[in-house]
C-alpha cells in the first residue's frame, strides 16, 4: 500500500506540472488538428491526441506536452494494474478502479467528461473549446487522480477494520481458552469436597479416641472357687 501511495504522489506531482502548462498543451493540439485538417472534431479520446503527437507534431514543444500527456496517462493505467494485486478489493474500490480502467481506455470518448470544482481546468478554457473542443481531454487526469486518491482511502479505512476486528476476536479467543470448563470447576468442587469429609471422618476418630470413657477393670478377687 505504501507503494501505492508513493507512485500516486509522485503521478499527482508530474500532473500538476503539466497543468500549469495546460495552455501550452491546448496550443499543440490547435497545432496538431490545423495540419490534421481536423479542426471540427472535438478531442475525445487519448489515442486521438496519441495520433497527433505521432503524425502531425512539426514542432519539440508540442510534441513534448503531448507526450507529457500520454506519459501520465500510461502511469495511471499501469497504477491501476498494481491496485488490483494490492488490495482484494471490494464493491467499493473494485468499482473505483473499473472507472478508472474505462476513463483510461485508448479509445473511451471523453467529449461528455467534465472536472468540476475544486479543479479549474475546465475554467481555463474558452466557452468555445470548453463546451466543444478540449473540456474532456483536460478533464480525465484530474478525475482519475482523484479516484485513486479515492481508493486508497477506503481501501486503508477497510484494512483499518479488518485489522481491529482480527484484534477483538483474537482477544475473545484468549479469554475463552483462558476460562477453565465447567467440568473442571465441577471436578474441583468434588475433590474438595472428598477431602473435606475425608478429613471429617479421620478429626471424628480423633475425638472419638480422645474422649473414650476407659474400660473398668472388674474388682479383686482372693484366688480360688468363686459362685
Amino acid at each position: 500500500m505504501n507503494e501505492v501511495v508513493e507512485t500516486l504522489t509522485k503521478i499527482e506531482q508530474n500532473y500538476k506540472l503539466f497543468q500549469q502548462q495546460q495552455f501550452s498543451f491546448i496550443r499543440a493540439l490547435e497545432h496538431t488538428r490545423e495540419e490534421a485538417h481536423d479542426m471540427f472534431r472535438p478531442v475525445s479520446s487519448i489515442v486521438q491526441v496519441q495520433c497527433y503527437k505521432d503524425h502531425h507534431c512539426l514542432n519539440a514543444t508540442d510534441r513534448r506536452i503531448l507526450n507529457m500527456f500520454i506519459s501520465l496517462c500510461n502511469d495511471l493505467r499501469s497504477l491501476c494494474q498494481k491496485m488490483e494485486t494490492v488490495h482484494v478489493g471490494d464493491s467499493v474500490t473494485n468499482g473505483l478502479l473499473e472507472k478508472c480502467k474505462v476513463l483510461l481506455n485508448d479509445s473511451n470518448d471523453l467529449a461528455a467528461l467534465r472536472a468540476t470544482y475544486p479543479h479549474g481546468v475546465v475554467n481555463y478554457l474558452s466557452l468555445e473549446e470548453a463546451r466543444h473542443r478540449y473540456g474532456g481531454v483536460v478533464s480525465l487526469l484530474p478525475i482519475v487522480i482523484d479516484s485513486l486518491w479515492e481508493w486508497v482511502t477506503h481501501s486503508k479505512r477497510h484494512t483499518l477494520y479488518v485489522v481491529s476486528h482480527g484484534h477483538a476476536t483474537a482477544k475473545k479467543e484468549t479469554r475463552t481458552s483462558q476460562t477453565p470448563p465447567a467440568w473442571h470447576f465441577a471436578a474441583q468442587t468434588s475433590l474438595s469436597n472428598k477431602n473435606t469429609v475425608q478429613l471429617q471422618e479421620k478429626d471424628f476418630k480423633k475425638f472419638l479416641a480422645a474422649n473414650q470413657r476407659p474400660q473398668q477393670k472388674a474388682p479383686w478377687k482372693p484366688p480360688g472357687k468363686h459362685p
